[in-house]
């Protein structure tokens, strides 16, 4: 490690293999933990390259608890988080709104570290059940055509980085990597990234892939479509701009897809746009997040994914997807 830490400070960079052994060393528990913070540290000062995050989700996926879903061929809304902007969950939400649409999900998530409420803390704290099972995934993924694949739970080497993370509170290169390494690599995703710069290694590495993608980055800084401004969007299709008039909206105000102060005031929005109760902007920026999904799995328009998005949410069948989840959870 320490080879690794002096070329860096150096301001070298390493190689798709060197970054792959860095992280393997870290998650093995061998690696000192003042070493750790200067090796995040190092990401925070200058940028990352494709090879070293590609080193780094190969290490990740070697040392994760993989699961076989292939079966019903999900796919995952997954932002990287740390873009600052603490609005509510959305993608989350989304997601529960994308399975109400007939498509299936395996959404990786985890809690909040730069944010006051990530995905499995809202999740958490309204009842749902985290876990590891295959035969309990299958059974949400079946039933409630979702799970939830809890970042810790498959990731158990990184309980080493963890502590450390939470006490940064900033974000690290391990945001730009929970798309990566979802534990069921699912071959449909739409992944949300913190800047444009991201777009572009996510871009590398994905378009070599047989993977049906959207990356999405919200010009004025959000990691998802946000309706607040244009979306810079990257697919197998090329690159295009996405505005709110692409779903036949307006723009909206950042203020009103605010995410609250706390866990239950995140709760509390969470609850009222499943039941159709929210804000028009919060349902709608949920449906253009759930609509982009629906149209990069069935490849469609966004105006029709739209349409199954905003069916799904009005019809209450993404609240019976997050209902039955709840269940299975409890059972």
């Amino acid at each position: 490690m320490k080879e690794f830490l002096a070329r860096l400070i150096m301001h070298e960079k390493l190689s798709q293999q060197e970054a792959k052994e860095a992280l393997l060393h870290i998650g093995s528990g061998a690696a000192d933990p003042y070493h750790i913070t200067t090796f995040l540290s190092v990401y925070m000062m200058r940028s990352i390259s494709v090879d070293e995050l590609a080193g780094f989700r190969d290490a990740l996926l070697e040392l994760c608890i993989s699961v076989d879903l292939s079966a019903y061929n999900p796919i995952d809304l997954c932002g990287t988080g740390g873009d600052g902007k603490d609005t509510f969950n959305i993608s989350t939400l989304a997601s529960f709104v994308t399975a109400g649409a007939g498509v299936h999900v395996a959404k990786h998530g985890n809690y909040g570290v730069s944010s006051s409420c990530g995905s499995s803390n809202v999740m958490e704290h309204l009842g749902i059940k985290f876990s590891n099972d295959a035969d309990f995934l299958e059974r949400c993924i079946d039933q409630a055509g979702i799970c939830i694949l809890h970042a810790p739970l498959f990731h158990p080497a990184m309980k080493h980085v963890a502590p450390i993370r939470r006490a940064l509170k900033l974000k690290t290169f391990f945001n730009m990597l929970g798309p990566l390494v979802n534990p069921c690599a699912p071959n449909r995703q739409i992944v949300g990234v913190f800047n444009l710069a991201l777009l572009r290694l996510y871009h590398f590495l994905f378009q070599d892939t047989d993977k049906q993608f959207c990356i999405l980055h919200a010009l004025d800084g959000y990691d998802e479509i946000s309706l607040t401004g244009p979306t810079k969007a990257v697919s197998k299709n090329g690159e295009q701009l996405i505005r709110p008039t692409d779903f036949g909206l307006s723009t909206l105000s950042a203020t009103s897809i605010g995410g609250g102060n706390s866990i239950p005031d995140a709760a509390t929005i969470f609850t009222a746009v499943l039941k159709n109760q929210a804000t028009d902007a919060q349902k709608q920026v949920v449906c253009a997040n759930a609509g982009t999904a629906i149209a990069t799995a069935l490849e469609i328009s966004l105006i029709e994914g739209y349409a199954k998005a905003e069916e799904s949410l009005v019809s209450g069948k993404a609240l019976n997807a997050f209902t039955k989840l709840l269940e299975l959870s409890k059972a």
